[in-house]
């Protein structure tokens, strides 16, 4: 495996950059190398697809390590808890379009806006996990498909 692919793959599964910055650098590689763009596009979106199960299971675990310390304790019930109770309210009342929002936020092409972020976001409000996951696992499709039409000179982010 070349040093262009390993680093976009990296790229991919890391926060902020995300395929923001790795399918890009994938393209390139693909073209440079005469590999069917697609094969590298469905790879690139995989991998950040995978990337969401892995954060979810991070933050679901560490969470609970977090949970026997006393004042980690204190404060996240205390702030998180005042929270969810407005969050509550807030999705049974936006529940189908929350989840909208979700996959949108994901999908815009920015650092900072990727599958991390949804995963942080979905786990912070308490947002069922399976809708999660399909809300942020479509922005990262969308978010793929805007990229590689900019990486592909389609659409011009510039303008």
């Amino acid at each position: 495996m070349d040093l262009k692919l390993i680093t976009a793959l990296l790229l991919t599964i890391l926060p902020i950059t995300e395929l923001r910055v790795g399918l890009p650098v994938a393209i390139s590689y693909a073209i440079d190398n005469n590999i069917p763009i697609l094969f590298i596009f469905l790879t690139v979106i995989l991998l950040n697809i995978l990337v969401i199960f892995f954060v979810f299971y991070f933050l679901e675990n560490l969470h609970h390590l977090f949970m026997k310390i006393k004042l980690y304790n204190k404060l996240f019930s205390f702030y998180i808890g005042r929270f969810q109770k407005k969050v509550d309210k807030f999705e049974k009342k936006y529940e189908k379009s929350g989840f909208i929002a979700l996959a949108l936020f994901v999908a815009v092409p920015l650092p900072i806006t990727g599958a991390w972020s949804g995963c942080l976001l979905a786990w912070l409000l308490g947002l069922d996990r399976k809708k999660s996951i399909v809300a942020i696992a479509s922005g990262v499709i969308m978010a793929g498909i805007l990229i590689l039409l900019g990486t592909l000179g389609v659409i011009s982010f510039l303008k």
